[in-house]
């Protein structure tokens, strides 16, 4: 029975209006994007850390890795992507899939871990991928690669983990300039980005020849010398080969980028970023 002054009926509405936003957020984040916040330097300068994008999960149809997974280590909370859509796991094939193409940066749940992982789209099924003397080979051709000059940044602790750029020019003190050599790397197709090289790292820059699987993808960061992608097993902590199921989506563009260790710290916004294309 509600209450005379109309309270109950207020509560309730109160109520329905929180259920039906959360079941609506859920659909938003479930079918159209995914919120990424950038916690790691492995894809500079494509990508910083503290940028912050949507995941376009309509680009490459849905798997179960399309059902969010939400983890809230204050509250002890964590459900995982399986334990909502599990049932829809083991067939590496997508509703209304469409194939991924070479040079995509795409974020994908880790083949053990489902952690998500956001890298960038080198190998299709059947291309032979392989690193020699820090240049890339895809199906024993040369990628095209020009010099793009230095990539520069502050020596200080970055992000909320607080971790301290690699410099190819260190080491080198708080405060100080913070080089790695820039390249740009152009795919067969095209398409073009920059990459960076901080020294030759004996496992990312010289490898065996990697033969992507049917239904798999090869990935790799920008940030070459500072990766864990394909080029590195999932049994050395590596990502491996990536099952088409696990993909979640296509980054598209940086809706807003902080350089400070919260996103609430106004003053270390980058105005320069916001509405930023991904290339």
């Amino acid at each position: 029975m509600a209450s005379k002054d109309g309270s109950g009926n207020a509560i309730w509405e109160t109520v329905k209006t929180i259920f039906w936003a959360l079941i609506i957020a859920g659909l938003f984040r479930t079918i159209l994007f995914q919120p990424f916040w950038i916690p790691s330097g492995s894809m500079k300068d494509t990508l910083l850390i503290g940028d912050f994008l949507f995941v376009n999960k309509m680009a490459y149809g849905y798997s179960y890795a399309s059902c969010p997974t939400i983890r809230i280590a204050s509250l002890g909370l964590e459900v995982d992507a399986k334990d909502i859509c599990g049932f829809l796991d083991g067939d590496n094939t997508r509703l209304l899939g469409s194939e991924p193409e070479r040079g995509d940066v795409v974020v994908f749940r880790h083949p053990v871990t489902g952690q998500d992982y956001i890298k960038r789209l080198i190998g299709l099924p059947g291309d032979k991928i392989q690193v020699r003397d820090s240049v890339l080979y895809i199906n024993d051709e040369a990628v095209g690669l020009e010099d793009a000059g230095n990539f520069s940044e502050v020596y200080e602790r970055q992000g909320p983990e607080g971790r301290y750029p690699r410099c190819e020019n260190g080491p080198v003190g708080e405060g100080a300039e913070c080089l790695k050599s820039r390249q740009t790397e152009t795919l067969p197709g095209g398409t073009s980005h920059d990459i960076l090289n901080i020294g030759f790292q004996p496992r990312a820059d010289d490898t065996d020849v990697f033969t992507v699987p049917e239904g798999h993808y090869f990935m790799m960061g920008d940030n070459r010398d500072n990766s864990t992608d394909s080029r590195f097993s999932q049994m050395a902590g590596g990502v491996g080969m990536v099952p088409f199921e696990n993909i979640i989506g296509r980054a598209d563009r940086i809706m807003f980028s902080s350089a400070g260790r919260s996103m609430l710290f106004f003053w270390t916004w980058r105005g320069d970023r916001f509405f930023k294309a991904i290339e």
